[in-house]
């Protein structure tokens, strides 16, 4: 009589976890070390440090992270600042995970005389800090963008410092129409080619973030808005002449054609490509 086999049955297949979704660059910004956007599910970081300061925001989600032995959290409306050769690690606070984003910042922007502070207070509660970071994230994303991530990283390196040596910084604009006008004049002489702010406050021996306040407060807008304000202004020009966009882009000191084409539809309502069709012969 032949062995009897019994019918194997087909195992339940197991749902696979979730894949990590993570995106890393180095943009053109003096002291950004790297941008690094996560979401993870499950994964868990084990104790490591950094070389750079880890500037961490949570858009969704929760993380719990140890800290010099010491368990701290991240709620939305928090600014995580790690300090560099510190240990710490990281795991989901939600069944669902966490999705963040993070800058990693050199010693130029954050001295490392404030590395004590920020172990005692990593976790800042602070929603104008929370909105300016998510704010740098998005220039940052663009290339060509980089005086407005120059201008709001200044600011928010200023409102750090101020957290952690509160004495130090008074987050208030100050007046200085004279330093504005400097600064007008140069944007002026440099639409098409552009200029860092670093290289501005060197040509007018002023701080970064005092040439911004002292700018935006002269004229109720921020020095990236004004450049682009004159650059798509020119681009206006050449369009109505019949040059093709790819051509005015380059003309007017955009890094690209949709550099150009992001920030006409914001100032003119339309696209280049849509305003060039509206000239009348």
């Amino acid at each position: 009589m032949a062995p009897q086999h019994s019918a194997k049955q087909p195992s339940a297949k197991q749902p696979s976890a979730p894949q990590p979704e993570v995106s890393a660059w180095r943009p053109r910004v003096s002291g950004v070390v790297e941008v690094f956007h996560a979401h993870f599910t499950e994964y868990a970081y084990p104790m490591h440090v950094h070389e750079a300061w880890t500037v961490l925001i949570v858009d969704d989600g929760a993380v719990r992270y140890d800290l010099e032995r010491h368990r701290h959290g991240t709620p939305l409306d928090t600014v995580s600042l790690l300090p560099p050769h510190v240990p710490h690690n990281g795991s989901p606070a939600t069944p669902h995970g966490f999705r963040k984003r993070v800058l990693y910042l050199d010693d130029t922007r954050i001295p490392d005389d404030l590395i004590g502070a920020a172990v005692d207070h990593p976790d800042l509660r602070d929603p104008v800090l929370r909105t300016r970071v998510g704010q740098l994230h998005a220039a940052l994303a663009h290339a060509g963008d980089e005086l407005e991530a120059e201008s709001r990283l200044t600011l928010i390196e200023e409102r750090l410092r101020g957290h952690l040596r509160p004495r130090d910084v008074a987050d208030v604009p100050r007046s200085d129409p004279a330093l504005a006008r400097r600064l007008r004049e140069l944007l002026d002489e440099h639409v098409v080619d552009g200029l860092t702010l670093d290289e501005a406050a060197a040509l007018v021996h002023a701080h970064p973030a005092h040439l911004v306040r002292a700018f935006s407060t002269a004229y109720g807008i921020a020095p990236h808005q004004y450049l682009n304000s004159r650059r798509v202004d020119r681009a206006r020009r050449l369009l109505l002449d019949g040059r093709p966009a790819g051509e005015v882009a380059s003309a007017t000191g955009f890094f690209d054609q949709s550099h150009l084409t992001r920030h006409f539809r914001k100032l003119v309502g339309v696209t280049p490509g849509h305003y060039s069709r509206t000239t009348r012969g």
